[in-house]
């Protein structure tokens, strides 16, 4: 959710300043950028992914978390995906806040950074070593990428029926479109759409 450029740091005084700031930053190669507030509907569906996994993944000795968890996708790279899940022991960045080994991370798209997440920001967790899965989850229409590590890279499926299941193959689970979008309506949408000539 990266959308303006604040100031350059070093990454010493980008981890000291994370530690300390109330507000919610990404560091990519020595620019700090804020992160915008999220809509209500990005919260419902990040918090939606983030209750099912804990449901599904009950009693694996893994965490998920819903956004404002740090993780470092490179040694010049500090992202905030909108949920993460790590299992067995967190590794945390030493004296910090910011998570080094996830399993699964995943984004909610907004029209300001759908393009980023699914390509500089796809590149950056996929780097990665811990990571096994990459969920888009789109706002905006039923619609999931699931980005799967396989032993020759990275395996792209997408859903977009409400009775679609996502193997979470790393994780042992299935998650299903139902419980992403649970409480959400496209209804306004796809009025807005209709009545827009373009």
């Amino acid at each position: 959710m990266a959308v303006e450029r604040v100031q350059q740091m070093s990454i010493e005084e980008f981890l000291a300043f994370a530690e300390t700031s109330e507000e919610w930053y990404e560091y990519i190669d020595g620019e700090l950028y804020p992160m915008t507030t999220p809509t209500f509907r990005h919260n419902i569906i990040g918090n939606n992914i983030a209750f099912s996994l804990r449901i599904l993944l009950a009693g694996k000795n893994c965490q998920a978390l819903a956004m404002g968890q740090g993780v470092r996708a490179s040694e010049t790279r500090f992202l905030i995906p909108d949920v993460c899940v790590v299992c067995e022991e967190p590794l945390l960045e030493t004296d910090t806040r910011i998570l080094l080994n996830p399993v699964l991370v995943g984004e909610v798209t907004s029209p300001t950074t759908v393009n980023i997440d699914r390509g500089a920001k796809r590149d950056y967790y996929f780097y990665m070593p811990s990571i096994e899965i990459y969920l888009v989850v789109d706002q905006h229409r039923l619609f999931v990428e699931l980005h799967t590590r396989d032993g020759v890279g990275w395996r792209i499926d997408t859903y977009s029926n409400i009775d679609d299941e996502l193997p979470l193959e790393a994780l042992n689970c299935r998650l299903s479109l139902r419980d992403i979008y649970q409480n959400i309506s496209f209804e306004n949408d796809a009025a807005s759409a209709a009545s827009d000539p373009n």
